[in-house]
């Protein structure tokens, strides 16, 4: 379990790298909803691919990072429940780090489902619980408009990940050597 907290000098840089694309694609890559103040984020996707491949604090500090330099530059100041949310399903995201074969090569099947079993979690405990608790208890936002936007951010970022994160492991499963298929010539 220690791995899952280990920080390196890749864990900083991959950090950096990702909190400054997740900045770009959450500014620039966005598609509106209905419900107000709430898009379908491609920067998520990106997010969880970072947090697969570096852990849950790398995916966390990426989320939170790169949410709060977005707000901070569009609007002045960071939302800062959806923020910590957005830092809370980074850190959820890491927890695939150890749980698929994509560092080795394979991320197939199982590792698909088990990224994406814990993405969907992660979507659920940040915009269902996290989001609209802090909205609420931070900003004294009506119950049912913080809800309504989190039940719809969960499915769009879920849907997001699903899609755009699953794809990015599969191409970086399949730019990994896989154990055991180098032979040493005599």
């Amino acid at each position: 379990m220690k791995d899952y907290f280990k920080v390196t000098t890749k864990t900083i840089v991959a950090t950096g790298l990702g909190a400054a694309l997740f900045m770009l694609l959450f500014m620039y890559v966005k598609v509106p909803s209905p419900i107000p103040e709430t898009s379908l984020q491609t920067a998520y996707g990106l997010g969880a691919f970072f947090a697969a491949l570096f852990g849950p604090i790398a995916g966390a500090l990426i989320a939170f990072i790169g949410h709060a330099l977005s707000d901070a530059v569009q609007y002045g100041s960071p939302w800062w429940s959806w923020v910590i949310a957005s830092g809370v399903c980074g850190a959820i995201y890491g927890l695939a780090y150890k749980r698929t074969g994509v560092k080795e090569g394979n991320f197939k099947g199982k590792d698909i489902l088990v990224f994406n079993v814990i993405q969907v979690i992660g979507n659920v405990v940040a915009w269902v619980i996290v989001a609209p608790v802090l909205d609420i208890l931070i900003y004294k936002e009506p119950v049912n408009l913080v809800f309504t936007q989190g039940v719809v951010a969960a499915g769009m970022n879920a849907v997001t990940v699903a899609i755009i994160g699953t794809l990015l492991l599969v191409a970086y499963a399949a730019t990994r050597t896989k154990k055991g298929s180098l032979d040493k010539e005599a």
